[in-house]
């Protein structure tokens, strides 16, 4: 089902479609291109977080950080995949990618951070939006993968790695 934005002077033109059989809402660019997909469990949290905290600008219940570094991840069914990610937190992390796999794609990823790049951590995760083509929020298109399975250790080095990153760089 689509409904177009019209009272939006932003976004004027532009439509949100759902799909009910998915749990998925999809924006539609002028044209009816997808511009990006949202699981509803995603909105609602986000909805949820901000009526908990309407002040705060941090809606993620982990803060995360750009942060550039290399990604391999698979899929159930085999295909293997390497790129690069654009960010990271506690929570999860961003894979840049032109074509971005379905949300609910679950993956086993490892990735290497910048501080020790021949080290692979291992992790699991499962596709919680995706961003098709690239834009003001994320400047490259992508996937935001939320951590499923990932070792407390691992996850603390994330942590610390996030909390040493200077405020100013640390994402919304």
């Amino acid at each position: 089902m689509k409904y177009p934005v019209a009272s939006s002077l932003r976004h004027r033109g532009k439509a949100l479609e759902l799909d009910p059989a998915h749990e998925v809402v999809t924006l539609l660019g002028i044209n009816g291109e997808p511009i990006g997909s949202l699981s509803w469990d995603f909105v609602i949290d986000q909805i949820m977080a901000y009526r908990k905290l309407p002040v705060q600008k941090e809606v993620r219940a982990e803060p995360r950080i750009p942060l550039t570094f290399r990604v391999r991840y698979n899929m159930p069914e085999g295909q293997r995949f390497e790129g690069r990610a654009g960010g990271i937190g506690g929570g999860g992390l961003f894979i840049e990618s032109q074509s971005p796999l379905p949300i609910g794609t679950k993956l086993s990823m490892e990735f290497s951070l910048p501080e020790n790049p021949g080290e692979w951590l291992q992790a699991k995760g499962v596709v919680a939006w995706a961003c098709p083509k690239a834009d003001h929020y994320t400047f490259n298109p992508g996937m935001g993968v939320r951590f499923t399975e990932v070792a407390p250790e691992i996850r603390d080095r994330i942590l610390a790695l996030v909390k040493s990153a200077p405020d100013q760089n640390k994402a919304a």
